[in-house]
């Protein structure tokens, strides 16, 4: 008989959804870890840059990912650092290039093989919350309570670009809207682990809704959610104090 495991809250949906900000603030509220799943083919892209490693060099990158050196340090304000062979990379992670580049390395099979048992292994007390592509299908199917995120491309874009813009980098919206397109077409049609929310996943369309009532939502589903019978007393005081907070 296996032990029960801790509870999993599994936020997926394609990029620029708000799935990332939105699962860090949720983890905060209730305390518990958090894995930003798509940083680590982030990561792996930037060390196959770093090493000279081709994007669809599936045995070199297999071998990369399985001696992959990084580390997540969370902050007092529960950022985090991301720190890959001794180097902050947390900025460089998130260009444009290495983008797309964790969007072809995820496609492969020896990959995500590689990366599987690291994302389980976030698995611990008091529960996580898990952001990515394929947390409620393939990684956590067994997660308590599955949320998929959409958004329409030219808002997901619009998004992306006032981010960049904020940050004095120049970039042409039209092009971003293409390279969504592109890159949702991708991570649609893959063979292993393709963008598509889970079954019993409940389906959230962020196009008009801000930040914070997202989380909002995500927590009333937490509220109703019969599912987590194990943690229901701790869970309901939980509840209790972000409506207080409120």
């Amino acid at each position: 008989m296996s032990l029960k495991q801790e509870p999993v809250i599994t936020i997926d949906g394609a990029s620029g959804t708000g799935k990332g900000t939105i699962s860090q603030i949720l983890a905060k509220h209730l305390g518990w870890k958090f894995l930003d799943s798509g940083a680590l083919y982030r990561v792996l892209a930037l060390a196959a840059q770093k090493h000279g490693v081709a994007f669809d060099n599936e045995e070199a990158l297999q071998v990369l990912a399985e001696h992959l050196d990084v580390q997540f340090i969370v902050q007092e304000d529960l950022s985090s650092r991301i720190i890959l062979e001794g180097e902050d990379v947390t900025e460089d992670i998130r260009t444009e290039k290495i983008g797309n580049g964790a969007s072809l390395v995820g496609a492969l099979p020896a990959v995500r093989t590689a990366l599987l048992s690291r994302q389980r292994a976030f698995r611990e007390t008091p529960g996580l919350v898990a952001d990515g592509r394929d947390m409620g299908t393939v990684i956590f199917p067994d997660a308590e309570l599955k949320i998929f995120l959409t958004a329409s491309a030219e808002e997901r874009a619009l998004r992306r670009y006032n981010q960049l813009k904020q940050r004095g980098i120049s970039v042409n919206l039209g092009d971003l809207i293409k390279e969504l397109h592109e890159r949702d077409k991708r991570d649609q049609e893959r063979a292993i682990a393709p963008l598509k929310p889970a079954e019993d996943a409940i389906r959230v369309d962020t196009d008009r809704l801000s930040i914070d009532q997202v989380v909002e939502r995500i927590i009333s589903e937490i509220r109703v959610k019969k599912a987590f019978p194990a943690i229901s007393h701790w869970m309901v005081n939980k509840i209790a104090e972000l409506e207080i907070a409120e």
